[in-house]
């Protein structure tokens, strides 16, 4: 009878909603005439200026000239905002400081909103300095009547896409929220909106949050990711009120009838690397293990599935509620720290430190918080000597997880007795690409004494995944997935590399001189030719991976030596794409 679109491309695709309306099924959503009024941003603008909505400074027009569009932002003032008109989830947006950065940062919006949504046109705003991404949950009949369920607050972002959402908005007054959803239910009326929508605002904090500094970005005409943060503060089921309209039932309540109730937080778990910049990441869920009781959890994969290069890298939602936002942020943490996710690289312990961070538990949030306390959140590379310990164990073919008894391998049924002392071995694993040395010494059947870096670990295996590092007991397992070693411990994973013996003899290995991909993917552009002298940070690649781009960078000054590469060519996990000619080489 009917389509649910869920809250992907398909929720916000005018012409999917006219085939449904055409074979007649309905659609669980907004009429196609809705969608497209607020799809491109400089026309949503436009209405909402009509409609008494206030909307950011910039530039809004259909002149796509690259020399027009420059002196655009310069009327405007840096920094600026360039935003594909069509875009969404961060795609197609680029900040601007310096009008030396507009052209490259123009090439790829534009590059990014053709790829992701089939339209390369962008506008031009000013880019507010102290911003807070506050936005408000509406929902219309169809014929004029709409109400709001109050606002979320969404300024925890990285690359512009939201990480931890939560409801309502922390320090905010009777007086702004009455003045937000007001210009909310003015912006649904204004295209007669039928179902569940968000308004999404940029609020200017510099001086608080005051009822004249909030501007309209762009409407969702659809179920946003964050709706369950609305729903744990109403009481409401915002897909049951969408099922009940689209089937003709009355669900819009009066707005007096709305009342909150407590405080909610949602976390989105991502597959993605936070200490490199964020970057997504792939990988077989080989451990995925929820908070049960403590939580909402809203997934749609399990353990075992894959995350591919091919979409989104969101694995997970973690909701809460309590009374108090202290209480539900409690809730939060003790959920993040129930959280057991290996196989692929993950925000977790991202997550985690962001939690439990002063500044955010004391509500004071914007959206530059996590840029400046990247150091605090993910620390780059963290080392783990047990970790490493346990790795140099499972490289020489010893089953951390399955105790010390039993099994194939012969080393444990060595005694570690010689005439001349106790035996001692050699084992090379890779840490973030570096050759790190263990040196083992078997005590006796599960029982190891393993040196790095100058520091003894003794290790002891027992039975059920219970390993004994210098008498503390953890729960421990190690798995093999390629030719890297898994280490689960404690709730974090550690990911480590190893050698091939005939790679090392042939002179292969890990080193500064060549750029390789991160994740499978297409390469966009090549931004650098055999003979070029680069500088250390200067792009060299772009390459699109999970619908985002990514800019790879020389890691020293040089000179390329080769181009493996070219614009359009698919790309696997770790394929050179450029080389720089050895250091000295030529000298």
């Amino acid at each position: 009878e009917a389509v649910h679109p869920g809250y992907g491309f398909l929720s916000e695709n005018p012409e999917f909603v006219e085939a449904l309306d055409a074979a007649g099924i309905g659609f669980i959503g907004p009429s196609a005439a809705s969608i497209r009024a607020m799809g491109l941003k400089d026309a949503a603008k436009k209405l909402m200026e009509e409609a008494g909505v206030p909307v950011v400074p910039g530039y809004h027009g259909v002149d796509q000239d690259e020399a027009f569009l420059a002196r655009q932002a310069e009327l405007i003032g840096y920094p600026v905002l360039i935003k594909a008109r069509a875009g969404g989830g961060g795609k197609g947006m680029r900040r601007v400081d310096h009008a030396h950065e507009f052209s490259a940062a123009l090439e790829g919006a534009q590059r990014e909103g053709k790829a992701s949504f089939g339209d390369d046109h962008v506008l031009i705003e000013k880019y507010v300095s102290t911003p807070r991404h506050i936005e408000i949950q509406v929902f219309g009949d169809g014929s004029g009547n709409a109400v709001h369920l109050f606002e979320r607050d969404c300024s925890l972002q990285r690359r512009h896409q939201k990480v931890i959402e939560e409801a309502p908005a922390p320090g905010m007054t009777s007086g702004m929220r009455a003045a937000m959803g007001e210009a909310a239910v003015r912006a649904a009326q204004a295209i007669n909106y039928a179902g569940a929508g968000t308004i999404e605002f940029i609020v200017d904090a510099s001086s608080g949050l005051r009822s004249d500094r909030f501007y309209f970005m762009e409407m969702n005409t659809r179920l946003q990711v964050e709706h369950p943060v609305t729903e744990a503060i109403t009481g409401v089921d915002l897909v049951e009120w969408q099922i009940r309209a689209a089937a003709g039932d009355s669900v819009v309540p009066a707005q007096d009838d709305l009342h909150l109730l407590g405080h909610a937080f949602e976390a989105r778990i991502y597959a993605e690397d936070a200490a490199r910049g964020f970057l997504p990441a792939t990988g077989r869920l080989e451990r995925m293990t929820m908070p049960d009781g403590v939580a909402r959890i809203d997934t749609g994969v399990r353990q075992g599935d894959t995350v591919t290069a091919h979409y989104d890298p969101m694995i997970a939602k973690v909701i809460v509620h309590d009374h108090t936002r202290a209480k539900a942020l409690a809730k939060l943490q003790a959920a993040l720290a129930g959280t057991r996710i290996a196989g692929t690289v993950t925000n977790v312990e991202f997550l985690r430190a962001l939690a439990a961070d002063p500044g955010f538990a004391a509500g004071a949030v914007d959206t530059g918080l996590i840029e400046r306390g990247m150091d605090r959140f993910a620390p780059v590379e963290p080392v783990s000597p047990d970790a490493e310990a346990l790795a140099a164990l499972k490289a020489m073919g010893l089953p951390v997880e399955d105790g010390g008894e039993g099994g194939d391998s012969p080393w444990q049924s060595l005694s570690g007795w010689r005439a001349w002392g106790v035996a001692q071995h050699s084992v090379t694993i890779l840490r973030g690409g570096e050759p790190v040395e263990a040196r083992v010494r078997i005590h006796a059947p599960g029982r190891y004494g393993v040196r790095i870096d100058g520091a003894v670990r003794e290790v002891v295996f027992g039975g059920d995944s219970r390993v004994e590092v210098d008498g503390r007991r953890m729960s421990v397992e190690a798995l093999w997935r390629g030719s890297d070693i898994l280490v689960l411990m404690d709730g974090e994973t550690f990911r480590y590399g190893t050698r091939d013996p005939l790679a090392v003899a042939a002179g292969a290995g890990p080193g500064g001189d060549a750029i390789l991909a991160p994740m499978p993917g297409a390469i966009l552009r090549v931004a650098a030719g055999v003979g070029d002298t680069v500088e250390a940070g200067q792009t060299l690649v772009v390459m699109e991976a999970m619908k985002m781009e990514q800019s790879l960078k020389a890691p020293r000054a040089g000179t390329i030596a080769q181009v493996l590469v070219g614009e359009g060519d698919q790309v696997g996990d770790g394929d050179t794409l450029v080389t720089l000619e050895v250091e000295g080489e030529n000298a």
